[in-house]
């Protein structure tokens, strides 16, 4: 399996964004220091890019297949890649506040800890329902980590189309997102003009 093993931090000042976009609650001291290039509109298409990969943690390949699939549904192709990419399970679980960082949430799922309508569910990559019950294990609910989670996502802001019950480790995806409810720095529409040269 192919990992991103580039240093958070320093990823994100390439990306000129801020690292609590992924949950993590660092901040780097350093600096970017590009001698005033400008940069090309590709450049700029490409940055985008990166950018939702490394937010969401998918590869380019499962990336541009959530574009073709994007592409395919009504509407527009944009919005409908971020709500994509904002329905992938480990997403769900990060936004819900089961977990503190979304590379951590994608490890809660790959270790079989999450049902989805009372079944159990390992894939990351797994696309929620408008009405889909979310839990962890019942065997891994008593598990200290989970306490401790909570004690650092307690504050987090759950978004409106999620509801979430902290005391059972529960939720339920009330609606799938529309894009004003996605908070993620991304401009898609320069991920489609990418795609489509």
């Amino acid at each position: 399996m192919a990992v991103d093993r580039t240093p958070v931090l320093k990823r994100c000042r390439s990306l000129g964004m801020e690292p609590m976009y992924l949950g993590v609650d660092k901040k780097s001291n350093r600096t970017l220091n590009r001698a005033n290039r400008k940069m090309s509109e590709y450049g700029l298409q490409l940055r985008e890019k990166q950018k939702a990969k490394f937010i969401y943690g998918v590869l380019e390949k499962p990336f541009r297949n959530l574009y073709a699939i994007a592409e395919r549904q009504k509407g527009l192709t944009g919005p409908n890649l971020m709500i994509l990419l904002e329905s992938r399970l480990d997403n769900v679980i990060f936004r819900l506040g089961f977990a503190r960082t979304r590379k951590e949430a994608r490890q809660i799922v790959d270790h079989k800890h999450v049902l989805v309508n009372g079944k159990c569910v390992n894939i990351p990559s797994y696309r929620v329902k408008a009405g889909d019950k979310i839990e962890i294990r019942e065997k891994s609910k008593s598990c200290q980590r989970y306490k401790d989670i909570l004690e650092v996502t307690g504050g987090r802001l759950v978004p409106a189309w999620l509801e979430v019950n902290q005391e059972t480790l529960t939720g339920t995806v009330v609606e799938l997102p529309n894009r004003e409810q996605i908070d993620v720095p991304v401009n898609e529409t320069l991920i489609v003009e990418l795609y489509s040269k």
